[in-house]
C-alpha cells in the first residue's frame, strides 16, 4: 500500500499521478474505503505541487522542515526545569529557531521564485511559455 501511495507522490506529472490514484482506488477501495475516499476527495490539494516549479517539488512533498524545527524546540523545552513565563518561553523558542535556521538547506530553484511570487501557475513543474499572440499584445 505504501508503495502504491509513493507512486502517486513520486509521479513525474499530474496525469501519471491521477492514474496512480485511480489504480490505488481500484486496488484498495474494498478494504480501505475511508482512505480511498479521502485520497480521491482531496486529490486536487494533494497534487497542487504540480502547479509549482519542478525544482521545488522536493521541498513541497515533505513536512520535514516543520517537524525538525518543532523537534528542536520540543527537545529543549522538555529539558528545561521549572515553569517558564510567557515572555521567557517566547524568547527561548525564538532563539532555538534562529539557531536551527543556521543548518537549513537552501531552496532549490531560487531563480524561479519571482515567477512563483508573481502568481505564475506552472504546468507539471514547467513555466508556460508565451505564445506569439501573447507576445504581440
Amino acid at each position: 500500500m505504501k508503495a502504491d501511495l509513493r507512486e502517486v507522490r513520486d509521479a513525474p506529472d499530474r496525469t501519471t499521478a491521477e492514474g496512480a490514484i485511480t489504480v490505488f482506488a481500484e486496488k484498495y477501495g474494498a478494504k480501505y474505503p475511508k482512505a480511498v475516499d479521502c485520497l480521491t476527495r482531496d486529490h486536487d490539494a494533494l497534487l497542487a505541487f504540480f502547479d509549482f516549479p519542478a525544482e521545488h517539488w522536493d521541498h513541497l512533498r515533505t513536512s520535514n522542515p516543520i517537524e525538525s524545527v518543532f523537534a528542536t524546540v520540543r527537545h529543549r523545552t522538555v529539558r528545561t526545569k521549572g515553569a517558564l513565563s510567557q515572555t521567557t518561553a517566547r524568547l527561548m523558542v525564538f532563539k532555538l529557531v534562529m539557531a536551527a535556521a543556521k543548518t537549513w538547506r537552501r531552496l532549490k530553484g531560487e531563480t524561479v521564485l519571482p515567477l512563483v511570487i508573481a502568481g505564475v501557475t506552472f504546468i507539471n513543474g514547467v513555466a508556460p511559455t508565451a505564445t506569439a499572440d501573447q507576445r504581440a499584445a
